[in-house]
């Protein structure tokens, strides 16, 4: 079981865990050229489907001492977490055929003011009102990163899937921090991945793909470096999301796509003035979403002293 966050440092809580959602975002958004290359040698779900089960075997060989007394809710966190990142994953995936990349990303972007939102419907956790800021900022910049609006959503096929694929990465973030402070973590990460890589191959011949990607070098090295990235991410997001809110966490996720067009730019890729705007609107969202202004705190003590009155 992993550590209680009550036991935990301050700032093993709330900084350290910050850093390294960011320093994953980073990782994220520099493995989307990776996958754009990668989908030259497979078709797009059983493409994921691969990339989670060589990280899947990349985290049960880093995982081997904590297998021991998996428990069945262990069992359920996984399958849950599992089945909405390969929905997340596989809509998105799928959806890139008939959608542009841009469209995609500002469909996608949504998770970030879907995930303090369905936190209320379905938890009935309110957020801070900071949150809602940061989140709106994340947004917003994500907008700009994009070059997309909502005047561009008609709701075809690509984009419902796209939309559908926003839902379940908010949902995937949502669930991760339910679980993490109840379960092992890393066993938890391996039996997600596994889930995810089976779920994306039960829903590959639905979609029409039935058939694996002929052998190639170049793919062999693909899917080992994902699997290796895709590891790490998940580790350090169950790790990490055991002590951070999971709304303030998608807004730290909202940095992704900022390193992918940093990443993309190194690659020859033009960066718009617009987007370098929307990526600082990121970074205040993460800061808006941290800051916690003193009559906030104020109205907190307040409400503490009557309900100890």
């Amino acid at each position: 079981m992993s550590t209680p966050v009550s036991q935990t440092p301050s700032i093993w809580r709330t900084k350290v865990p910050q850093l390294a959602l960011i320093l994953i975002t980073i990782i994220w958004g520099g493995s989307f050229i990776t996958v754009q290359y990668g989908l030259n040698f497979s078709s797009p779900v059983i493409f994921v489907g691969l990339r989670f089960a060589a990280a899947a075997i990349a985290v049960t060989l880093l995982s081997l001492k904590h297998l021991k007394g998996m428990t069945l809710k262990e069992v359920a966190a996984g399958a849950i977490i599992g089945a909405v990142i390969a929905i997340g994953y596989g809509t998105q995936t799928v959806g890139l055929q008939t959608i542009s990349s841009s469209e995609s990303a500002f469909l996608t972007a949504l998770y970030v003011p879907l995930v303090p939102l369905l936190l209320w419907l379905l938890f009935r956790k309110k957020p801070h009102f900071m949150t809602w800021v940061g989140a709106l900022f994340a947004f917003l910049g994500l907008v700009f990163l994009t070059g997309n609006g909502f005047g561009a959503i008609q709701l075809n096929f690509g984009q419902a899937l796209t939309l559908l694929g926003s839902i379940a990465i908010a949902l995937e973030i949502i669930f991760i921090s339910h679980f993490a402070p109840k379960v092992n973590t890393r066993r938890v990460t391996v039996l997600q991945l596994i889930f995810a890589s089976l779920f994306c191959f039960l829903m590959a011949p639905i979609l029409g793909e039935s058939q694996l990607p002929d052998f190639h070098w170049h793919l062999a090295g693909i899917l080992v470096g994902l699997g290796i990235a895709s590891a790490c991410i998940q580790l350090v997001m169950n790790w990490a999301q055991e002590m951070v809110d999971p709304s303030q966490a998608a807004i730290i996720y909202a940095g992704e796509p900022i390193w992918a067009s940093l990443f993309g730019r190194m690659a020859g890729e033009r960066l718009p003035a617009l987007a370098l705007l929307g990526g600082l609107m990121v970074v205040l969202g993460v800061i808006a979403s941290e800051w916690k202004l003193k009559f906030f705190r104020k109205e907190k003590i307040e409400e503490l002293k009557e309900d100890l009155s």
